[in-house]
């Protein structure tokens, strides 16, 4: 691959690093406090799934939908006529969360990450009323895609409001994504599996998402063989992935996806309690990366932004903070020492 650079603005600094998602404990305070204090550049609206059903990313972003409900059977969430307790606890632990958030980024300008789940994950893990996955159903995929959109757009003008400074980035948690487009997604049985859904109607939902956003997207797969090629089709931003799952027979789709100015946000620091390398050691995978694909060494930190390979949720609070401040040195390292 020819030594090109590439000429794109996202909305956060060269050199920038950001995290996943989910956080330690059940304290929004706490974790609004840690994150926007780690995390200048690139800061965003931690998950706290410990506090239980409607903290984790289903409920949370069920409890987002608009004019669908969900509530939780033993199995999972599954989609209900109305509202109600856990859809409604779903909504004061993101209102608990938003108040948190807002406390903590007085006067912000600049980027601001929320998280949804996106369509695919959703419609594999959402059961519909005979308790099997939306994902079965072509017309409720389409319902529920339509539902998120106009969910994630409500969403996105309530965070725009209370933090008026910030250019909202919306994340898109997909990590069952490359599950569904193989057709490996279990039926409730266990027994068989759901048929693979189509990569052209995958992508017409995921650019559904995309253009409700109004504003840059990126979705995020913390799974093996992320596909790169489809999310730059339907127009993200940028792909959040786990550096350590990375193989040599997907590195041309990343460099493909570079040098068209998508992002890359790299998981290169472990997201569970473990001794920490140096911050430069931490993103030499990075650098190798780059001199296998022949990219200009000057575009790394504009490209690339650091984060955990995960979200934090299974860590200690201790090394949650710790993490997000070896991936804010580790993206400064790769801004001051690209080769």
């Amino acid at each position: 691959m020819s030594d090109k650079s590439t000429n794109t603005h996202h909305p956060w600094p060269p050199g920038a690093a950001s995290g996943v998602g989910s956080m330690p404990g059940g304290d929004a305070r706490e974790a609004a406090k840690t994150v926007t204090g780690s995390l200048e550049a690139l800061p965003y609206l931690p998950e706290l799934p410990a506090r239980g059903p409607g903290a984790d990313m289903i409920g949370r972003t069920a409890g987002m939908l608009a004019e669908l409900y969900a509530h939780v059977e033993p199995s999972g969430w599954r989609i209900s006529d109305r509202p109600g307790r856990d859809t409604r606890r779903a909504r004061s632990w993101l209102g608990e969360d938003l108040d948190a958030l807002e406390e903590f980024t007085q006067g912000h300008q600049g980027a601001l990450k929320v998280s949804a789940v996106g369509p695919w994950t959703l419609a594999a893990a959402l059961e519909l009323r005979g308790g099997e996955a939306a994902l079965s159903d072509p017309g409720a995929c389409r319902d529920l895609t339509a539902s998120l959109a106009e969910g994630v757009r409500a969403h996105l003008a309530e965070v725009r409001r209370r933090v008026p400074g910030a250019e909202v980035v919306l994340q898109l948690d997909e990590p069952s994504l490359t599950s569904v487009l193989r057709g490996s997604v279990r039926t409730a049985s266990g027994y068989r599996t759901h048929a693979a859904v189509d990569r052209g109607v995958v992508e017409g939902a995921l650019r559904t998402l995309v253009e409700a956003a109004d504003g840059p997207v990126v979705v995020h797969s913390c799974a093996p063989a992320v596909p790169f090629g489809l999310l730059r089709r339907a127009g993200v931003a940028g792909i959040s992935f786990d550096l350590s799952l990375l193989t040599e027979g997907e590195e041309e789709a990343i460099g493909e996806a570079v040098e068209g100015g998508t992002a890359l946000l790299i998981g290169a620091v472990p997201g569970t309690d473990t001794a920490l390398s140096d911050p430069a050691g931490s993103v030499g995978g990075v650098r190798t990366l780059w001199r296998r694909l022949g990219l200009a060494p000057a575009t790394l930190a504009e490209s690339v932004v650091v984060t955990p390979s995960c979200g934090l949720a299974g860590a200690s609070p201790g090394y949650a903070r710790a993490a997000l401040a070896h991936c804010v040195r580790a993206a400064r390292s790769l801004a001051d020492n690209p080769e």
